[in-house]
Order: C-alpha cells, then sequence, then structure tokens
C-alpha cells in the first residue's frame, strides 16, 4: 500500500504563492519519478510539473517560469512552488507516484481570487 499526503493549497490573491507538499509512505516513501497535476471545474486533468530520477525537470507550459517542483533530500517529500498564481490555476493539484501502477494523492484545492 502506498500512501500520497497532499497539503498546502487554500485561498491566495492574484499575483501571490503557495507551496503545496507531498509526503509519501507506505510500500514505497520515495518520489524517484513524481509530478503534479490539475483539475479545474469542468475539464480534464491537466500536466503541471514532474521530476526524474536524475533531477531533470519539465512543466507544462501555462506554469513554465512561475512553478517548481522540487523534493526533499530524502525523496519521500515533493514540492510544488507556486509564484504569479493568477486565476486560471484555480484546480485541484494532484500529485502522483509514477510507477507501474501509478498512485494518486487526494488532491488539494488551490483557489486564486482576482
Amino acid at each position: 500500500q502506498v500512501q500520497l499526503v497532499e497539503s498546502g493549497g487554500g485561498l491566495v490573491q492574484a499575483g501571490g504563492s503557495l507551496r503545496l507538499s507531498c509526503e509519501a509512505s507506505g510500500r514505497i516513501s520515495v518520489f524517484n519519478h513524481g509530478g503534479w497535476y490539475r483539475q479545474a471545474p469542468g475539464k480534464q486533468r491537466e500536466f503541471v510539473a514532474n521530476i526524474y530520477p536524475n533531477g531533470s525537470v519539465n512543466y507544462g507550459d501555462s506554469v513554465k517560469g512561475r512553478f517548481t517542483i522540487s523534493r526533499s533530500r530524502a525523496r519521500n517529500i515533493m514540492y510544488l512552488q507556486m509564484n504569479s498564481l493568477k486565476p486560471e490555476d484555480i484546480a485541484v493539484y494532484y500529485c502522483m507516484l509514477y510507477g507501474p501502477p501509478n498512485y494518486w494523492g487526494q488532491g488539494t484545492q488551490v483557489t486564486v481570487s482576482s
């Protein structure tokens, strides 16, 4: 069993910042290859960012230059630093541990007020 627990979501004004965290525990407790996705109301789940075992990262076009993915030295916590937030960033954010199988967190709501 693998558990991914997200935290750090909330309400922020446009232009503000939030940092999301995702802690892994259980049978697999390290983020060698992990990612963040988001789902806005009425839309499909969208790729935000991911990080590979060698530390290389990728970002979705809509967040490049504003969001930063990272992980703890022990690799058991993955972070998403979100700066310059916009109303279009409003979504439920999910962390994922790539498999197979893939494991998902429960999601954390991010709301940005204009």
